[in-house]
């Protein structure tokens, strides 16, 4: 009889500073800035971007990203644990949208275990600093307490289920019609980080549609979007979507992460 095949855990996590693209009134695809990737067996690593401008388009003054991964034991139980943050510092858009720090920060924890599990995240550390929309003051604040209470995809469905307002902010972002309440074990939750009822700007003209900025002749503002899958997180603190009279979209300090042990639990 074949023995068991060893159980290992393989790492997973990527961070870049700045990526997109514009199509009007010129066309330039805006490489990814201050990449950096997890390898399968954990590790360390990092990158950094500095001065980067594309004209007077979008211009990051600095940046950088890190990853790691690496076992830990506490009272003799291995805990697998991950780090993934990016920062970008400087940030201006079209003069339009500034901020004097963006920073995103996944850590995450897993415990081998025979059932079926998924990590445990945490986004404490992830934070704006002085964004502002054409010199105006913007308030934005985390909604860390929900979060906190939904450091996996199960606990993730079952507040979506019971949270009318959670629902709401992909509902009025992205005008679709209203989500059912019951998410497969499998599927994914589209929402924000952001506390959208303390989301604000005195800028005039700007309205706020869920975690979206709408601002006139410029397009719209995605803050602090959360894609959550099963044992799986991706975070995008800016998110653009330009229109008239320029064309483009790109993202601002965005991280993934996740983990999973092979062979899977049954």
């Amino acid at each position: 009889m074949a023995a068991n095949p060893r159980r290992a855990f393989h790492y997973h996590a990527n961070a870049h500073v700045l990526s997109g693209r514009f199509t009007r009134p010129i066309q330039h695809l805006i490489e990814v800035q201050g990449a950096s990737s997890l390898p399968s067996i954990g590790g360390h690593g990092k990158a950094r971007v500095e001065n980067f401008a594309l004209e007077h388009f979008v211009s990051v003054k600095r940046g950088y990203t890190h990853v790691s991964g690496s076992p830990q034991q506490v009272d003799g139980v291995t805990h697998y644990t991950t780090l993934v943050t990016a920062v970008a510092e400087g940030l201006n858009l079209l003069d339009v949208v500034t901020a004097d720090r963006i920073v995103a920060r996944f850590a995450s924890n897993y415990i081998l275990s025979d059932k079926p599990s998924e990590p445990h995240f945490t986004f404490i550390g992830s934070r704006f600093e002085n964004l502002q929309i054409a010199g105006c003051h913007t308030k934005i604040d985390l909604d860390v307490d929900l979060f906190e209470k939904i450091p996996t995809f199960k606990d993730a469905r079952n507040e979506f289920k019971s949270n009318r307002e959670l629902r709401k902010i992909a509902e009025d972002a992205f005008q679709i019609p209203e989500q059912p309440r019951d998410v497969p074990e499998n599927g994914a939750i589209l929402c924000s980080i952001v506390d959208v009822k303390k989301m604000d700007t005195d800028c005039p003209g700007v309205k706020r549609k869920g975690h979206c900025f709408v601002i006139p002749k410029f397009g719209r503002l995605f803050l602090g979007e959360i894609f959550m899958r099963p044992g799986h997180r991706t975070l995008t603190m800016v998110r653009f979507e330009l229109g008239s009279p320029i064309e483009g979209d790109g993202t601002v300090v965005q991280l993934d992460s996740n983990g999973q042990p092979y062979p899977p639990s049954r």
